[in-house]
């Protein structure tokens, strides 16, 4: 299997793609910096953990994912509160966001089973 056959994957680099699109105008560029890294860290460091293919790095980088999931919500709910994103499109990413640490958690423990 290759990590771009993972839906896990897949919908983050979407969610990812619509961060970075959603907030290409946005003038305060730390907080436009920080967001989207977060975001692109998930499909990363998935991918990363695939390439290692280590039963010592195996779920490290997963956990990494999971955590910067966690981050992205924190900024996304930041992000509504400053008016930097939309309420409806803030609610949306949150809740894929969620989702997709769901999906996180399950792949963790498969691997730890």
């Amino acid at each position: 299997m290759r990590f771009e056959d993972l839906e896990v994957w897949k919908r983050s680099c979407r969610l990812s793609v619509e961060i970075y699109k959603g907030l290409y105008g946005c003038k305060d560029y730390g907080f436009k910096d920080q967001i989207t890294r977060s975001s692109l860290s998930v499909p990363s460091n998935i991918a990363e953990e695939f390439e290692r293919n280590s039963d010592k790095d195996s779920v490290k980088f997963f956990y990494y994912a999971k955590g910067s999931r966690g981050e992205l919500r924190t900024q996304i709910y930041i992000g509504m509160e400053i008016g930097y994103i939309a309420k409806d499109t803030g609610f949306a990413w949150k809740n894929e966001a969620e989702q997709l640490s769901k999906m996180l958690a399950a792949l963790i423990k498969s691997r730890t089973t």
